[in-house]
C-alpha cells in the first residue's frame, strides 16, 4: 500500500481558480490522498466552495480538511499552518492557480525522490494552460549574483533540454512534492519572507545544505496560470517583495550560490509570455 500524500493549497479569494485546482486534485491517481486548504481571509465565495467540495472529495476517495483565517496572515504563515496539519509521508505544495495535467504526478515525483540517493524535493514541468502550452518553469536556477532563472521559460513544451530529469539548484513551490523527513528536519518555511516571495528558494537551499537533493521531473506536468495566487491581493506590493526578499535570500545564501556553477548573470532573461484569464480557457487535457 502506498503511504499517505498530503497536498497543501492556499487560497485568498480567486474562488474560480481554486475550484479548478481542487477538481484537478480529485483526478490525481495517488491514494491515499489528503487535501488541506487554508483559506487566508477570503471575502468571495471561497468558504462556500470549500464547504461544497468536501462531499465531492469524499466521493473521489480524497480526505479533505480546511482551515480559515479571518484575515490574510501571509502565504508563508498559511502554509506553515497547513504543514502542522499534514499527516502524509509525502507533502506537496500546490498554488490555487495550478491544475493537474498528469494524473500520476504524485507517483512520478515520489518515484524521482525514491530513485535518487538523497531525494528530498521534486517538482514537475509547469506549462501554460493555453496553446501551444509553452514551458513556464522547468525547475529553477540561481546565478552567481543571486538572480533566479526559471529554466525553460517560454520554450516549447517538447524542448529536449527540459525533457530530461535533472538535479537542480531550486524549485518554485507553485507545485512540488517533498519527503516528510525534509520537513521534520528543516521545520517550517522561513516567515521572514512573509507574505510572499523567495521562501521556496530559501527552503530548497536549506534542504540542500542538509544533504537533500532537489529534483526536476518532466514526466509530471501541471498547468500554471502564473501570478494569480497573489495578484490583486491588497497590502501585497509584489515588486517590493521581490526586491526585499531577494536581498534577504542573498544575505542568507550568497556564500553558497556564489560558489555554485549557476547560469551566468549576463544570460538572465525573462520571456514575455502573455497571461490569459480563466474565462478564456476551456477544458484542459488531463492524462
Amino acid at each position: 500500500m502506498k503511504p499517505l500524500a498530503s497536498v497543501i493549497v492556499l487560497a485568498c479569494n480567486k474562488a474560480a481558480y481554486t475550484a479548478r485546482c481542487l477538481d484537478g486534485l480529485t483526478k490525481t491517481s495517488w491514494r491515499p490522498l489528503e487535501v488541506i486548504v487554508v483559506d487566508n481571509g477570503s471575502t468571495d465565495e471561497t468558504p462556500e466552495l470549500l464547504a461544497t467540495f468536501e462531499a465531492g472529495a469524499a466521493a473521489a476517495g480524497v480526505t479533505f480538511r480546511h482551515r480559515r483565517n479571518e484575515t490574510n496572515v501571509g502565504a508563508i504563515t498559511g502554509r506553515n499552518q497547513a504543514l502542522e496539519m499534514a499527516a502524509g509521508e509525502f507533502i506537496a505544495f500546490m498554488d490555487n492557480d495550478v491544475v493537474v495535467r498528469t494524473r500520476a504526478w504524485v507517483d512520478l515525483l515520489a518515484d524521482a525522490i525514491e530513485r535518487a540517493g538523497r531525494g528530498g524535493i521534486a517538482g514537475p514541468k509547469l506549462i501554460y494552460p493555453f496553446a501551444p502550452h509553452l514551458i513556464q518553469c522547468a525547475g529553477a536556477a540561481v546565478s552567481p549574483r543571486g538572480r533566479v532563472f526559471f529554466r525553460g521559460r517560454g520554450e516549447p513544451r517538447e524542448a529536449a533540454e527540459f525533457n530530461r530529469p535533472a538535479e537542480v539548484q531550486c524549485l518554485i513551490s507553485a507545485c512540488w512534492l517533498m519527503r516528510r523527513a525534509v520537513y521534520d528536519e528543516l521545520g517550517p518555511l522561513e516567515e521572514a519572507y512573509n507574505p510572499i516571495q523567495f521562501e521556496d528558494i530559501d527552503y530548497c537551499y536549506a534542504a540542500r545544505e542538509r544533504g537533500w537533493q532537489v529534483l526536476y521531473e518532466p514526466a509530471a506536468e501541471s498547468y500554471h496560470f502564473e501570478n494569480v495566487t497573489s495578484s490583486g491581493t491588497r497590502a501585497i506590493n509584489s515588486p517590493y517583495q521581490i526586491v526585499r526578499n531577494g536581498l534577504l535570500f542573498q544575505r542568507r545564501w550568497g556564500h553558497v550560490f556564489r560558489a555554485e556553477n549557476g547560469p551566468p548573470d549576463e544570460d538572465w532573461s525573462w520571456a514575455d509570455v502573455p497571461t490569459v484569464s480563466l474565462d478564456s480557457i476551456g477544458e484542459l487535457e488531463v492524462e
